[in-house]
C-alpha cells in the first residue's frame, strides 16, 4: 500500500503541471489585461507600464511561466493584486470556511442519498422506491441558486426560522483556534455561536447537498439492485440468513464501491469551490472569493485557487481507492478487477 500510495502522489507532478500551463495560459495569453482593471480606467500608460513591470508581466510568456513554476516549488504562489498578501495566505482564510460547508453537505448527502437508495432497492416498485426516484430527478434536475433563493424566501424571509445568509454573526464568533467555526465553538465553549454557526449552515449545506443527495440515491439504488441478484446472496437466503443481515453484510457492503466513488468526487467539487451555494449565500469560503478574483483579473488568487482544486481531486481520488480496499476485500491497490 504504501508503494501505491507513494506513486499515486507522484501523479500529482504531472497533473499539477499540465494544470498549471492550462490555466497560466488562459489568464496570461487569452485573458485581457489586467492592468487597466486593476488601476482604473483613468490609469496611465506611464503608471500601467510601471505596474506591469513591478508584476512580472513585460516578459514573455514562456519567462513568466518559468518564473512563476520556480516561485511554486519553493512554496510561493504569488501575491494577490490588491491585497499584496501571499496568495497562500489569502487562500487558507477562506479554506476552512469551505471545508466546513462541504463536510456538512456531504455528510447529510451521504446519510439520506444511502438510505434513500436502500429503501428504494429493498421496495422495488413500491411508493416508497417511486418517491426515491422523484426526488433524485428533482435532485439533479433544480438549479443549485433557484433551490437557493427559494429557501431564503421561505425559511429567512417568510418563516424567520434561519438567517439568510454569512457564516456567523459577528458579535459571536468564536477565538480562532482551528480557523472552523463549529470547531472552535466547541473548543472555546461558545455555546450561542456554536447554535448560531448551526442556524447559519443549515440553508447552505441543504442546498449544496441536494445534488449529490439524488446521484447517491441513484447509484445505491442500482448498485444494490444489481447486487441483490448476485449468486452469494442468494446463497446466504438459502442458508437461513436473516433477510437484514443479508442486506448489510453481503448486499449494503459489495454495493458500495461505486457509491463511494460518487461521495468522493462530490466532496472533491465541493472543496474545489461550491460557487453558486456560497454566492447566493454570501458564505465566505473559496468559491465565492474566486469569483471576484475572475471579476478583478486577479490572476495569481485564480491560478493558485485552480492548483489546489487539482491536488485536492487527485488526493481524495486516492483516499477513494484506499477505502475500497477496506469495503471489498477482493479489491488489491493497483489490481483492481474489472
Amino acid at each position: 500500500m504504501g508503494k501505491y500510495i507513494i506513486k499515486r502522489l507522484l501523479m500529482l507532478i504531472p497533473v499539477l503541471f499540465g494544470v498549471s500551463v492550462i490555466v497560466f495560459g488562459i489568464t496570461h495569453v487569452f485573458s485581457p489585461d489586467p492592468a487597466p482593471v486593476v488601476l482604473g480606467q483613468h490609469a496611465t500608460e506611464e503608471s500601467m507600464e510601471a505596474w506591469r513591470e513591478a508584476n512580472g508581466l513585460n516578459g514573455s510568456v514562456v519567462s513568466q511561466y518559468i518564473e512563476y513554476v520556480g516561485g511554486v516549488l519553493k512554496g510561493d504562489l504569488g501575491n494577490s493584486y490588491y491585497t499584496k498578501q501571499p496568495v497562500s495566505k489569502e487562500l487558507a482564510s477562506r479554506f476552512p470556511a469551505t471545508i466546513e460547508l462541504a463536510v456538512v453537505s456531504v455528510i447529510l448527502a451521504s446519510i439520506f442519498g444511502i438510505l434513500i437508495g436502500v429503501v428504494s432497492a429493498v421496495k422495488k416498485n413500491s411508493v416508497w422506491d417511486s418517491g426515491g426516484r422523484i426526488l433524485s430527478l428533482v435532485g439533479v434536475s433544480i438549479p443549485i441558486f433557484w433551490l437557493g433563493v427559494i429557501m431564503i424566501i421561505i425559511f429567512s424571509g417568510t418563516l424567520h426560522w434561519l438567517p439568510s445568509g454569512s457564516q456567523i454573526d459577528p458579535l459571536l464568533k468564536p477565538k480562532s483556534v482551528t480557523g472552523f467555526n463549529l470547531l472552535d465553538c466547541i473548543i472555546t465553549g461558545n455555546t450561542a455561536g456554536l447554535v448560531d454557526s448551526l442556524k447559519h449552515i443549515i440553508m447552505p449545506a441543504m442546498a449544496l447537498s441536494m445534488y449529490s443527495l439524488a446521484i447517491i440515491t441513484r447509484i445505491t439504488r442500482t448498485s444494490m439492485l444489481d447486487s441483490m441478484k448476485q449468486d452469494y446472496v442468494r446463497t446466504a437466503r438459502a442458508k437461513g440468513i436473516s433477510e437484514g443481515k443479508v442486506l448489510t453484510r453481503h448486499v449494503l457492503r459489495t454495493s458500495m464501491n461505486p457509491v463511494v466513488t460518487v461521495i468522493g468526487l462530490q466532496f472533491g467539487s465541493m472543496l474545489g469551490g461550491a460557487v453558486l451555494t456560497e454566492r447566493v449565500f454570501a458564505w465566505p469560503g473559496i468559491g465565492s472569493y474566486i469569483v471576484e478574483c475572475v471579476q478583478k483579473s486577479d490572476f495569481p488568487v485564480i491560478q493558485g485557487a485552480v492548483l489546489l482544486t487539482a491536488t485536492i481531486f487527485v488526493v481524495v481520488n486516492l483516499v477513494v481507492d484506499i477505502i475500497y480496499t477496506f469495503l471489498d476485500p477482493r479489491i488489491k491497490l493497483g489490481k483492481k478487477e474489472g
